[in-house]
């Protein structure tokens, strides 16, 4: 059975205003509704109840996108990105485990949104660690003034995180939006500046939209390689590639089966290698 659908939902290529009306227009589904259309789709693949479930929950993609508003990247963008979160959501929700489709999608809206701006902001390269990724999205938030970090705020911030105290004040340091050489220094070997991440011919709008529309339609083979996986050689693979959280370390992933982070990146090569034989299988 195929999980892969087309939604002919409103574009947020237009008036954004128009788009929030549209979507705000689709009536909420009782719980009654939403688990006979789940139940559908997941039993029968019926691709109409999917829509519906899709269509009557882009609200909730727009209300979670405006919270995103302060970093600068197009609203539009934002939605369009968590509606893909949206779908993946849709196509893992279980009915029968009691929870509705808003509060089981909130972390797939999530999920999407953050990636997209971890790939466009203009300080993509320093959110990468799990610490970093905690520190991107709540320092801001977590800061009581505009004034600059005491020592003490540092270690409180550091402490609700669970990160290190350096890890705070080096965020804020780069989040603040100090001015940078173009071009990094050729004697700085660990240098960066922001021309390594100028936009290529691949990060062209049509080819970005195609590429997304590619993505979707791999969904199925990596599922399949997936579960081509004996149990292990997938709790690796998820923990280190599809984590939402930044992914495990290799002496994390070591420490958890009690063996040498060597031997975890052995079991993770070969599995990469069996996966991409089933995908390309697949295609």
């Amino acid at each position: 059975m195929t999980t892969s659908f087309a939604l002919p939902v409103p574009s947020t290529a237009g008036s954004l205003e128009q788009y929030v009306q549209a979507v705000n227009s689709v009536p909420m589904l009782s719980a009654e509704e939403e688990y006979e259309l789940a139940n559908r789709y997941h039993r029968a693949n019926d691709l109409e109840a999917a829509k519906k479930l899709v269509l009557s929950h882009l609200r909730v993609v727009v209300s979670i996108a405006r919270g995103y508003a302060g970093y600068g990247l197009p609203q539009a963008d934002l939605i369009q990105e968590g509606n893909i979160g949206l779908m993946k959501a849709v196509k893992r929700f279980e009915p029968n485990r009691g929870v509705r489709l808003f509060s089981f999608a909130i972390h797939w809206i999530k999920a999407e949104i953050h990636e997209f701006i971890l790939r466009n902001w203009r300080l993509v390269r320093i959110a990468t660690t799990k610490p970093q990724r905690k520190l991107f999205f709540n320092l801001r938030s977590m800061k009581k003034s505009f004034s600059a970090l005491t020592d003490s705020e540092a270690q409180a911030i550091a402490d609700d995180l669970g990160v290190k105290r350096e890890e705070v004040l080096e965020m804020e340091t780069r989040l603040s939006g100090q001015d940078i050489a173009l071009v990094a220094d050729d004697n700085d070997e660990d240098g960066f500046a922001p021309i390594d991440w100028l936009a290529d011919a691949e990060t062209e709008p049509t080819r970005q939209l195609e590429k997304q529309a590619h993505d979707r339609l791999q969904t199925v083979g990596l599922e399949s390689a997936l579960a081509s996986l004996d149990a292990r050689s997938r709790r690796i693979i998820e923990a280190r590639w599809l984590a939402d959280d930044g992914g495990s370390t290799l002496h994390d992933l070591a420490a958890e089966f009690g063996v040498s982070a060597e031997r975890i990146r052995q079991i993770e090569a070969k599995a990469l290698g069996k996966m991409k034989t089933a995908m390309g299988s697949a295609d």
